[in-house]
């Protein structure tokens, strides 16, 4: 089983809303908390401007349905199993041929009473239909199509798992790109901050009431603020850019808004009903259950070579014979029509204990089987167990984590307004400003990996079709 519900890997192919906002230094306290696609900026941020339609999840993960490559791939294996599934696979019809074959001889005869024929040439034309047909194998037919059945189930699982982990990587990195877009805000934010402060600094600077170290640590600061929100932007095109490489597009760097720019999640999750839903939807479990259905089938084909083998074959052939006129022969020509048949009987008597290694080979398959599944079965017990406490953890941090914002919100104001007053320095009121954007990213994050546990609870119970609607 793949361990993607961890979500360690988080391929970066979230909706990239692709909306940067310029990273000048001014105007970062406007639109924080609005939508996503509400700021339309220069193209040198990553956006085109006019024209870009807002695209719900639901609508990218239907769009990645038809066009990512990975479900394209797996769509055609699970076509491959349907193709294969057929009673003719199986061998349970005979088989009909017809051939024709033509040969020749150049021969010199001499005969006892010395009657010589030199280079007379004869001459042999066949042509007929023939039909070969199974009648009894030891039950391998019928077995093998049994197989070739749930191999059929087990393509349309593997393929219902790789949609299942394109739309739990996608929604994933959906909501991990709003989170880097409030942090993008966020920065932009910490920016206008300290750009207010170099003004504010400067203008003290001039009539004498602070230092020109002051003023240096506050565009120190200003330019370490403005560094993080460039590479920030950096981070977001990167995002973009294996977005479209996600969903298929040529043009990797095609504008695409997203309609959603909050993280929400839902609170009212049932620990007894989801885990009662892994037991019979998850995929992999199913595909557990397959495999331990294909492996019986197994040890059953290897028990059908202790049975005879019984094989009917028939055909209509034309046989047509030209000899030479300068032959012994006293006629130029001979024709023959008609039915052939037969019937034939095949028992393994021994065979080199071959017969019963596979035997053995087989129940040790089938005994893998079931130790698979009873791993699988465990293993997904455990991630449950893991992502549950998460999750009910993660909500409970999220309420600690806003009473934290607004602690630190007024915190911050009443530092700015003791800085004003000549009453604070300018590390301390650096340190009242980091503590504020701290706490919006710990809110931020928490909101992300509660979410984040809300997907992979709905991965683990077969529940992803829930972001479709």
């Amino acid at each position: 089983m793949k361990p993607l519900y961890r979500f360690i890997k988080f391929i970066p192919t979230a909706l990239l809303m692709c909306c940067l906002p310029s990273w000048a230094t001014g105007d970062g306290h406007e639109n924080r908390a609005g939508a996503v696609d509400g700021i339309t900026d220069t193209k040198e941020n990553g956006v085109t401007g006019d024209g870009v339609v807002p695209l719900s999840l639901a609508e990218c993960l239907r769009v990645g349905f038809e066009e990512n490559f990975n479900i394209r791939i797996e769509r055609n294996e699970a076509k491959i199993t349907d193709n294969n599934a057929k009673r003719t696979n199986a061998g349970y019809y005979p088989s009909v041929d017809i051939g024709a074959s033509y040969s020749g001889s150049v021969n010199h005869l001499k005969q006892e009473n010395n009657a010589a024929y030199n280079g007379y040439h004869n001459g042999t034309l066949n042509v007929g239909p023939s039909v070969s047909w199974t009648v009894f194998d030891g039950f391998s037919v019928r077995t093998t199509y049994e197989r070739l059945r749930e191999l059929q189930t087990l393509g349309h699982l593997s393929l219902r798992a790789t949609i299942e982990e394109f739309i739990a990587d996608f929604t994933a990195q959906y909501y991990s790109y709003i989170r880097q877009y409030r942090r993008l805000q966020n920065l932009r934010y910490a920016v206008s901050l300290s750009l207010d402060r170099v003004r504010m600094v400067e203008a003290q600077y001039e009539v004498g009431t602070q230092s020109r170290l002051d003023l240096q640590q506050a565009n120190v600061d200003l330019n370490t603020d403005r560094s993080q929100l460039m590479q920030q932007y950096e981070t977001m095109h990167n995002m973009r850019t294996l977005l479209n490489q996600l969903l298929a597009y040529p043009d990797v760097d095609r504008q695409v808004v997203a309609a959603d720019s909050l993280i929400l999640f839902d609170d009212s999750l049932d620990p007894i009903v989801l885990e009662e839903e892994m037991q019979w939807n998850n995929t992999y479990l199913e595909m557990a259950r397959t495999g331990e259905d294909i492996s019986r089938l197994d040890l059953k084909l290897a028990q059908s070579g202790r049975y005879p083998n019984i094989r009917f074959t028939t055909g209509y052939g034309y046989t047509h014979n030209m000899y030479g006129s300068n032959g012994p022969s006293n006629y130029r020509w001979q024709r023959n029509l008609g039915l052939n048949y037969g019937v034939t009987v095949g028992f393994n008597i021994f065979d080199g204990h071959n017969q019963r290694r596979r035997e053995r080979n087989a129940r040790l398959e089938l005994d893998n089987s079931r130790l698979s599944y009873e791993r699988t079965e465990l293993a997904l017990k455990k991630d449950f167990s893991d992502s549950w406490m998460a999750y009910r953890n993660n909500i409970s941090l999220i309420s600690l984590e806003q009473a934290n914002l607004e602690t630190a919100r007024e915190y911050y104001e009443i530092a700015m307004e003791r800085y004003r007053l000549g009453q604070l320095s300018g590390i301390e009121l650096r340190e009242a400003q980091n503590s504020l954007l701290a706490a919006e990213e710990r809110l931020v994050q928490a909101e992300y990996d509660t979410k984040i546990s809300e997907i992979t609870l709905l991965y683990l119970s077969g529940g992803l079709t829930a972001y479709l609607e």
